[in-house]
């Protein structure tokens, strides 16, 4: 039988970002090697605090930006954005510039060819963000990390697009009023070229809207093309330990989420092998959840670092790096159908390239493949629908 099949090239871009793509005003390319940071200060002040006249453009490409030589020490400034914790906005920005500083650097260093290289941008209406995106790599195809710092007012729909499905936040609102809020982020995806290495991607983020409502999210997941139960183990092990410090419930109850929300409904499998998932986290004091979210993006290496390290010279066959970018047709289907914080950017203005950096440079659809009963594709398939308990 003949599988009719395409490869499709994806969209390469400068930035990244699944759940915070904004519209920049300004922006920089430099080497993060060299040791600098280029964020821009130069924003005009409008105020954020009020929903209607402020909302955000949209559509914005990579040439609607120009080139900065000066960055802000920080991006959130008290006068912006919906009356909130302050000390918390400042500190999330902080962990997270750190943690993507870190992390950029563990797997450059991994890749050992190429490096990250660093777009940096504002928004009018106050924020902005720094992406780092390496590509044309030894190891990975295309690698990103951005940070996002977001001020602005959205439309009720979007707020639901941001949030747990039922949590009302926009509860009291009249119908068609938008919404004042700031949120930071900091979002990743990371695509190697060899077929036995995962696809990974993380998120950790920190809203606020009018009213003094916030919450915290995110998580990481791994999404192998090939099932390796040492690999999980190792993956999901880092991450119950993580979880087991800061409430004996968090993994069940994380891994059991991200086993549903990354479900691609109209295939009814995964789109990996899961990790941890959580949003509207606001139970408990917002300090003891920034820890918990500091300690958990701070494990992204060491739950992900040893995997690649592992299988990056594996051998591999034609047949299986097909079979690894048809994984990723499913990748694509669900940032394109699913993914909140996709939806999230669309509906926010954002910026077209940060929020669809998230898919791999190349993917591969067969028509009606299916793969045969007792091979490793097939073990693959079989975990994606029926979620497995790795530990």
């Amino acid at each position: 039988m003949k599988f009719y099949s395409a490869v499709v090239s994806l969209l390469s871009a400068l930035v990244l970002s699944e759940g915070f793509g904004v519209s920049p005003q300004r922006s920089s390319l430099v080497s993060v090697r060299s040791g600098s940071v280029s964020l821009s200060s130069t924003a005009e002040k409008t105020d954020g605090k009020k929903a209607g006249d402020d909302a955000p453009p949209v559509n914005l490409g990579w040439d609607t930006h120009q080139a900065i030589d000066e960055a802000p020490e920080s991006l959130v400034r008290e006068e912006d954005g919906p009356d909130g914790n302050y000390p918390m906005r400042a500190k999330m920005e902080k962990m997270l510039r750190e943690a993507q500083i870190s992390i950029t650097k563990g797997i450059a260093e991994i890749d050992g060819a190429s490096d990250f290289q660093e777009d940096c941008w504002t928004r009018e209406n106050g924020g902005g963000g720094m992406s780092r995106v390496l590509s044309g790599g030894n190891v990975f195809e295309k690698a990103g990390v951005n940070l996002s710092v977001v001020y602005g007012s959205m439309p009720q729909e979007a707020l639901q697009a941001a949030t747990e499905r039922g949590v009302d936040r926009a509860k009291g609102m009249a119908p068609g009023e938008r919404v004042p809020f700031f949120a930071c982020g900091l979002s990743s995806v990371m695509h190697p070229r060899n077929p036995f290495c995962p696809t990974m991607h993380f998120n950790y983020r920190y809203f606020e809207t009018d009213g003094g409502v916030w919450w915290f999210g995110g998580g990481t997941d791994i999404t192998p093309s090939y099932v390796n139960e040492d690999d999980m183990k190792h993956f999901h092990g880092t991450y119950k330990e993580v979880c087991d410090r800061h409430d004996p419930n968090y993994y069940k109850e994380f891994k059991a989420w991200a086993d549903r929300y990354f479900k691609i409904e109209h295939r009814g499998e995964t789109r990996g092998l899961g990790g941890i998932f959580f949003d509207d986290q606001n139970d408990r004091e917002p300090e003891k959840l920034f820890e918990f979210a500091k300690d958990a993006v701070n494990h992204v290496l060491p739950a992900y670092g040893p995997i690649i390290e592992k299988h990056k010279n594996d051998e591999f066959t034609q047949q299986q790096k097909e079979w690894q970018l048809m994984r990723r047709g499913r990748y694509v289907e669900f940032n394109l159908v699913y993914d909140r914080g996709t939806v999230f950017g669309l509906k926010t203005g954002g910026r077209i390239e940060s929020i669809l950096m998230s898919l791999p440079e190349t993917a591969r659809w067969e028509y009606n493949h299916i793969p045969v009963e007792g091979t490793p594709e097939y073990d693959l398939i079989d975990a994606c629908k029926n979620p497995r308990e790795w530990l």
